[in-house]
């Protein structure tokens, strides 16, 4: 039987410009081209955890309005179970993004529908819970939803996964005992655990606060450094593949979906990393969020194992 991996967290419908680079605070830039692309980085990471090998559910809130029907047939069409993801009234979310031409990005995100998937509304797919082997949250959906999820997936059992992106401050000092691997990224890991995080030393004295908090185990995401993973009893260091970027958007959720696909697989945890940042690499070399999300096949082609 597949992997069972059920993703609580947003759908947005991404508004991507191109420019040659970011503007400054007040400056107006000529764009170089517009699309509008499926995305939210709960979505994200459904659509990674499914093309990885998984079988996925989708717990999440769109408007009633176009995106949120460009959205939900946008997971439908990856043979994603949306029976979970709930129409509620106003605006879907939306993410407004420039990228420039070395690929960083800014990014404003409107919460529109995921605000409104409350605990309430995860209550009511306990059994979409109950029937996962790994469970992923996000931060771009109320934390009291974040929160009641963590604690919920505890108590049945599963393999809990927190993104906390965006992060900018601790979380709840109460979620870390939940969380069997946190990762975020630098900024974040830096804004979870008060310390710069800016190189890899730096990113183990970090790690071990969070381990220190209450977190099982981290993966601090460094980019074009690849990962460091800590335990609480040692760090191992994970050197990324090198590859020319155009777009690095959505490579964060491609490798926490391929991350989770991979150890709801039953691969071990060093083996979930290589391929998580395998498919991350592939991610940043094609343009968009969700259209850049490589297939097994994909990851496969590169490391059969």
């Amino acid at each position: 039987m597949p992997a069972k991996v059920v993703v609580i967290g947003s759908l947005n419908m991404d508004l991507v410009t191109r420019a040659e680079r970011l503007p400054r605070a007040g400056e107006t830039l000529i764009g170089e081209s517009f699309a509008t692309v499926s995305g939210g980085k709960g979505a994200n990471q459904a659509v990674a955890s499914a093309r990885l090998g998984a079988e996925v559910s989708m717990v999440g809130c769109v408007g009633a309005d176009v995106y949120g029907e460009q959205l939900r047939a946008a997971l439908l069409a990856e043979q994603i179970d949306c029976r979970a993801v709930t129409t509620v009234g106003g605006s879907s979310g939306v993410a407004l993004i420039v990228v420039d031409d070395s690929s960083q990005n800014a990014i404003v995100i409107v919460a529109g529908a995921n605000g409104l998937l409350t605990p309430e509304v995860v209550t009511g797919f306990d059994a979409v819970l109950q029937a996962a082997d790994v469970i992923i949250c996000q931060l771009e959906v109320p934390m009291q939803t974040v929160g009641y999820t963590l604690k919920r997936g505890r108590e049945l059992g599963k393999t809990m996964i927190l993104n906390p992106a965006p992060a900018s401050s601790p979380l709840a000092a109460d979620w870390y005992s939940s969380i069997d691997y946190l990762i975020p990224n630098e900024s974040e890991a830096s804004a979870l655990s008060g310390l710069p995080v800016d190189s890899l030393k730096t990113a183990e004295v970090a790690a071990s606060r969070l381990i220190a908090a209450g977190a099982g185990k981290v993966i601090i995401t460094l980019g074009a450094q690849g990962s460091l993973f800590a335990n609480g009893q040692s760090f191992e260091h994970f050197p990324a593949l090198k590859v020319k970027a155009v777009d690095t958007t959505a490579a964060g959720d491609t490798f926490v979906g391929g991350f989770a696909s991979a150890l709801a697989g039953g691969k071990s945890e060093a083996e979930a990393i290589r391929f998580g940042q395998i498919a991350a690499a592939l991610s940043v070399t094609r343009a968009g969020a969700q259209p850049s999300i490589p297939t097994l096949s994909d990851v496969q082609a590169i490391s059969p194992s």
